[in-house]
């Protein structure tokens, strides 16, 4: 009898915590339905009109649209183009053509189809059309990274003792808004030449505390296959080398770039990594999830980099569904970047109070699998510095004060660790 009024008990103390436990989901619950998702019907329906206009007024085929190749080839780079596919005012066309005057803009037609001509503030729009607000006066600089200062050979960006980066190229599927980068995209595409590249690996071989590399630009997917390939091969041939990162948002912006001789290559050069750049749920398609299946499927991990950004995904709730999302298409939540102060793109900043109220509201909430580390690259290239809410409040001789995620204070031990020999 007292065993079975002690299970009552505890059933009922279980289902009170469920209820409170549901009750603090109910928010997001509540809205997550409404934000915009890219494998959502009504947004497939849309993206499928926009990709046959573009496949007629361009002669296409279906095999046309899969093929990186002609996606690349046939970015959308001028006014005219751009308004017999979506529809834009006068104010807007005026926008694009004077800030065509001073950064440089393309889009692919496969990211260009995700547009929701029915959104004044369309994420994908946002991201990729320019605006007249780049043109505004702004405290934003050309380099904040100092990333002129950071190379020491070929076309590497060096900032921490054992990893760099080379930077193979200045092409991209589409030249996104909130680029730091925006500096290098001049007005034509250039690939660095072998010549630099060999340059940058003979710097790596020389120098075998570099154990991680990372290709990025630009986009490193930009590469033709056999530059690719060959890149691949010299840093795999290096002892110390024991991984290589690609940087890419071909994932998001050209998702037919994951070909099947793309693949091919890859498999060779095992263990590789990539780093990917979704922003939004919107961004997150049925094609986007084909490439990263195939890559997930050669043992290939893929993390995300996301970039806060204002009007985009500064909202705790469409961060958490985008997490959730690229959970669901094998994609891991790596950081949120606070985005950097750049000439033209400044109207994208974010007070760093809506970073943490992000991860405030992340932790806890959701899986760990689900949140990221929210970063800001400390100004003059002095590396990124993590920020967290706060959970430790104090710290005593015998305990610590902690903040759970739930907002509950209570001391927890921390006694000095006892010398191992002393135990045995």
């Amino acid at each position: 009898m007292e065993c079975s009024k002690k299970a009552s008990t505890s059933r009922e103390i279980s289902l009170d915590r469920a209820r409170q436990l549901k009750s603090r989901i109910q928010d997001y619950i509540d809205v997550k339905d409404s934000i915009p998702k890219g494998m959502a019907l009504k947004y497939v329906l849309k993206q499928e009109r926009l990709k046959q206009k573009m496949l007629s007024l361009f002669n296409a085929t279906e095999n046309d649209w899969d093929d990186w190749q002609w996606q690349l080839k046939n970015r959308i780079a001028d006014v005219d183009t751009l308004t017999r596919i979506i529809t834009l005012t006068d104010s807007e066309i005026e926008a694009v053509k004077s800030v065509g005057k001073e950064f440089r803009w393309a889009i692919s037609p496969y990211y260009l189809s995700l547009v929701d001509e029915d959104n004044k503030y369309c994420p994908i729009k946002l991201l990729s059309i320019p605006t007249a607000t780049e043109l505004a006066p702004s405290d934003g600089s050309v380099d904040p990274m100092a990333e002129e200062f950071t190379n020491p050979a070929g076309s590497i960006t060096r900032r921490y003792p054992d990893r760099l980066i080379i930077n193979v190229t200045n092409e991209c599927a589409m030249y996104c808004r909130h680029c730091q980068r925006r500096r290098n995209i001049g007005g034509s595409d250039n690939h660095v030449s072998r010549a630099k590249l060999q340059e940058s690996v003979d710097y790596i071989r020389a120098n075998p505390e570099i154990r991680d590399v990372l290709i990025t630009g630009g986009d490193a997917f930009a590469l033709p296959d056999s530059t690719l390939d060959w890149l691949l091969g010299e840093l795999h041939s290096i002892e110390s080398v024991d991984y290589i990162r690609l940087g890419t948002r071909t994932l998001v912006t050209m998702p037919q770039r994951v070909s099947d001789n793309l693949i091919n290559i890859l498999k060779k050069y095992a263990p590789i990594y990539i780093n990917t750049h979704f922003n939004h749920p919107i961004e997150i398609t049925k094609e986007s999830k084909e490439a990263c299946d195939k890559l997930a499927n050669i043992g290939v991990p893929i993390g995300n980099q996301a970039v806060l950004l204002n009007g985009i995904n500064n909202d705790k709730f469409v961060m958490r569904l985008m997490n959730h999302e690229m959970l669901k298409i094998r994609v891991r939540p790596y950081y949120i970047f606070h985005a950097k102060k750049v000439i033209g793109t400044t109207h994208f900043n974010t007070s760093v109070d809506d970073g943490i109220e992000i991860m405030e509201y992340l932790r806890g909430y959701t899986s760990g699998m689900a949140i990221p580390t929210y970063i800001v690259n400390a100004t003059g290239g002095k590396g990124k510095t993590p920020i967290l809410p706060t959970y430790l409040i104090s710290r005593g001789k015998d305990h610590i004060k902690i903040r759970t995620w739930e907002g509950e204070v209570m001391n927890y031990p921390n006694y000095p660790t006892v010398p191992i020999e002393e135990l045995i």
